[in-house]
């Protein structure tokens, strides 16, 4: 495993090296005198204990997931499972669908613990408000979709890599791609089977006219046919609104703890933040660069993985990565590039997330009073409703954070102020 683990070293520094949101600029922020967003003495020490627990959870939930893959090969418990269906079905790809069915199953009961930990701890902490009923009928409802959905495209995988050896990479690539642009598309789809929707109109027609004031202003068409309102406060105290689908699937969600609980100047800087990923194009940017990072970490990936069955084939009971079992040795290379990664997909994430939070700040300019003070309040309020620590660890915002931190976005809102000596916005002139 010294290959692996000097493979990820390198990755790891390559990522520090990123210019966008590297170690130094986040420790340069951290120092920052007057920080715009703070809680209470009572709520900031809830905030950090949450902090260290959040952190545990996510890299203990990540570490975990990886020795439940290594335990399968190591114990020989993946050779064994595909020699005990290869004995009891005849056709190949009933075969398949079966042994791919049982390791999601069994990693999903793995992780089960783990989920259950998080759960309770977001109760405790009063974010959560979804009853163990409930949560346990989602957590069926995602086994189901993984079971039904994850299968079949594992068994397209490993069909890819068994009929095109020496190129697989490059095919599993291209049915990689695909998918991934399918899944963006279809997700407001599955979305229902989780929560429910209705149009935004419907319950909040002055917040629609409000909203409908900043659509305006960005020079696009948002029709409200495309807004809804998530009921959210079924499970959550928390605070949110996004985009998703691609073309005609695409859509604005505003949940509506967000609608119910803040001021309307403050929904409409976040409606304005995710309009800016509707505008801006960051959904399709996104599967662009996903699919040309892709292309690099399969190629790598099916190096690493040949030279883990040929090092260790005969000890994990794997002849060749085309069988199931082999299979498992991609998926167990492919996590630990997915877990070495994430700080570069995370500065991605952050990257396109600090554009919307400018595209949003610059659409309510001339709508509400203050931009500036309005957004640093929709960020207080959301710090507090997810009890975000306003001091977070550089190490951990670099590594597991998909947005900056509240306290940087804070930070920033109050300062960015581009007409103050009648300069121009980044996105609007006026």
């Amino acid at each position: 495993m010294r290959r692996v683990l000097l493979w990820m070293s390198a990755l790891f520094v390559a990522a520090v090296l990123l210019p966008e949101l590297g170690l130094g600029q986040l420790l340069a922020h951290a120092a920052s005198a007057h920080p715009a967003y703070t809680l209470p003495p009572e709520k900031l020490a809830r905030a950090e204990a949450l902090a260290r627990t959040r952190t545990l959870l996510y890299f203990g939930d990540a570490l975990w997931g990886l020795a439940v893959l290594y335990l399968l090969l190591r114990t020989r418990a993946a050779s064994t499972l595909e020699a005990w269906i290869a004995r009891h079905a005849q056709s190949r790809a009933v075969q398949g669908l079966q042994f791919f069915a049982l390791l999601l199953a069994i990693a999903t009961l793995a992780g089960l613990p783990v989920d259950v930990y998080a759960h309770w701890v977001s109760l405790r902490y009063g974010i959560s408000v979804q009853g163990w009923g409930s949560w346990l009928l989602d957590v069926a409802k995602a086994l189901g979709l993984t079971l039904g959905i994850g299968a079949p495209v594992l068994l397209l995988f490993n069909w890819i890599v068994r009929v095109a050896p020496r190129r697989y990479w490059l095919w599993g690539w291209m049915a990689a791609v695909v998918l991934m642009v399918f899944s963006a598309f279809i997700e407001p789809l599955a979305e229902p089977i989780f929560n429910q929707y209705e149009p935004l109109q419907k319950s909040n027609p002055a917040l629609v006219a409000d909203l409908e004031k900043v659509v305006a202003r960005m020079g696009t068409r948002i029709p409200p046919e495309r807004m809804f309102l998530m009921k959210a406060s079924v499970k959550t105290n928390g605070l949110n609104a996004y985009v998703s689908g691609l073309g005609a699937t695409k859509r604005v969600v505003v949940w509506d703890t967000t609608a119910g609980r803040i001021p309307n100047d403050e929904i409409l800087f976040i409606f304005g933040h995710e309009s800016g990923h509707y505008v801006l194009h960051h959904i399709p940017k996104g599967l662009a660069c996903g699919a040309v990072f892709l292309l690099v970490v399969f190629r790598v990936c099916a190096g690493m993985a040949g030279w883990l069955v040929r090092r260790f084939g005969a000890r994990w009971g794997v002849q060749a990565l085309a069988g199931r079992a082999g299979f498992v040795v991609l998926l167990l290379v492919a996590s630990v590039a997915s877990f070495a990664l994430e700080p570069v997909t995370n500065a991605f994430s952050r990257h396109f997330e600090h554009e919307a939070d400018v595209y949003g700040q610059e659409a309510i300019h001339g709508i509400v009073a203050d931009p500036q003070r309005t957004a640093v309040a929709a960020f207080d309020d959301l710090g507090a409703a997810w009890l975000e620590t306003p001091t977070p660890s550089p190490f951990v915002v670099f590594w597991t954070y998909s947005h900056p931190s509240i306290a940087q976005r804070a930070d920033f809102a109050l300062e960015y102020d581009p007409w103050a000596n009648g300069g121009r916005g980044r996105f609007f002139v006026r």
